[in-house]
């Protein structure tokens, strides 16, 4: 499986919660793993709100973030370019999704494209996930 991670879905790898076994399990599958670039800012921005809401403690986030970084070499990072932005505003006006979405939409779509086979777009955004199953990706978790 090639499995694209938007940034819902890589938090679950280092925060324990509701669908991070899903996740951890699904990248252990994976032949390949990729994500955008713009997770990178994403995933730093849900930790350090997780710490100051209180949902985690500024070390447990701190640690995570730690992990994240880490863990980020080995993930394929798709670049935000112009094509994939001019992707992401032709999506736009189809599936009606917030900006970052939309760019994480384009990328996986664009992945799926490069390859010629099958991306698994993991996320937990409900509308991204069913954007994901109208593009022709394979929408994770296989109900949400």
């Amino acid at each position: 499986m090639n499995l694209y991670l938007d940034a819902s879905a890589l938090v679950k790898r280092y925060v324990a919660e509701a669908g991070s076994t899903e996740v951890r399990n699904a990248v252990s599958r994976a032949v390949s793993v990729s994500t955008s670039v713009i997770s990178r800012a994403e995933v730093s921005a849900a930790l350090a709100k997780a710490a100051r809401l209180g949902a985690l403690t500024s070390a447990a986030a701190r640690a995570c973030g730690d992990a994240f970084r880490r863990d980020w070499p080995s993930l394929l990072r798709i670049q935000v370019s112009e094509a994939i932005v001019a992707r992401a505003d032709a999506l736009a006006w189809k599936h009606g999704l917030r900006g970052y979405d939309l760019v994480q939409l384009a990328s996986a779509s664009s992945w799926q494209d490069s390859l010629g086979s099958t991306v698994t777009l993991a996320t937990y955004d409900k509308p991204l996930w069913l954007a994901a199953r109208t593009e022709g990706l394979t929408p994770f978790p296989p109900a949400l």
